[in-house]
């Protein structure tokens, strides 16, 4: 193999001789651009990132809430969609991350089918807010509705609060906006199996994206609505955030289909947007 010097003497051979001096300097200002190159794409990535957070927590009242057994499933699914696509991630399932100084190096915010009493004091409350109202962005899959129960600013912001599902099953949803990036893929309906969940505190300025076909729904109890559809997917602007919501993602091999992956990194892309790329608040053009 030849040696640094071997290679320099070759490429000066094909200089002209006004050239052949400054051929060390130039291979050390290529390494040197390679390297500010490299760094500036890792500060890119460190720039674009997101807290998936994954609390399952007791009920308000003290009891032993439902635990999803999809928790790895969605951390193995974000955590390579943010590999592959520019954005790093960091996993805790612990609310001592929520304080005002580390919530501000995050882009966004992921409640992974969080449920229950996830925060343990008003500090850490205070700090999403703030967090909020700053401007990052939220998206929240499945149970994450689920959360916080009793507080109703939660309920507010997500855009809906969890009251129940029928038993798990098949169904098809209507896609009602085609060209929200997390939805633009998708034909007109989509059919899935999961939990069809119904919520109440339905903000008035959701946007929605997805909605579940009530006419393809065994549910002797399901809702009466004038278009026989219920919001199973949203976005929205709160309080100068954007917010993106999926009710869809129970089953852990949910996480694996190819629609459903595209469905969860649109949401988080377009919740990243930064003020200055944000156009229509929710995401249609």
């Amino acid at each position: 193999m030849n040696s640094p010097s071997d290679s320099t003497s070759c490429l000066r051979a094909f200089l002209p001789s006004c050239l052949r001096d400054s051929v060390p300097s130039c291979l050390a200002w290529t390494a040197l651009l390679a390297a500010l190159l490299l760094t500036g794409l890792d500060a890119a990535a460190q720039d674009k990132k997101v807290l998936l957070y994954t609390r399952q927590a007791k009920t308000v009242d003290g009891k032993p809430g439902f635990i999803h057994n999809n928790t790895k499933a969605s951390v193995d699914l974000i955590k390579k969609l943010g590999a592959d696509n520019g954005f790093a991630v960091d996993v805790s399932e612990d609310p001592a991350a929520f304080t005002e100084a580390n919530l501000k190096q995050y882009k966004a915010l992921v409640f992974s089918n969080t449920n229950n009493q996830i925060f343990d004091t008003e500090d850490q409350q205070a700090a999403l807010q703030k967090f909020i109202r700053g401007g990052g962005g939220f998206v929240g899959i499945h149970s994450a509705t689920g959360s916080m129960r009793a507080w109703p600013w939660f309920a507010s912001m997500i855009g809906g609060r969890f009251q129940r599902h029928p038993a798990l099953q098949h169904f098809t949803i209507k896609v009602v906006d085609r060209k929200h990036p997390s939805t633009a893929f998708l034909a007109e309906t989509w059919k899935w199996e999961d939990e069809f969940y119904y919520h109440t505190n339905l903000a008035a300025d959701n946007h929605i994206l997805l909605a579940g076909d009530l006419t393809t729904l065994t549910d002797k109890d399901k809702p009466q609505t004038a278009d026989n559809t219920f919001p199973l997917a949203w976005c929205r602007e709160f309080e100068g955030a954007r917010i993106w919501y999926t009710a869809l993602g129970h089953k852990p091999e949910y996480y694996s289909d190819p629609n459903f992956q595209k469905h969860i990194l649109g949401g988080i892309l377009w919740a990243m947007e930064s003020k200055a790329e944000k156009k229509d608040p929710a995401g249609a053009k």
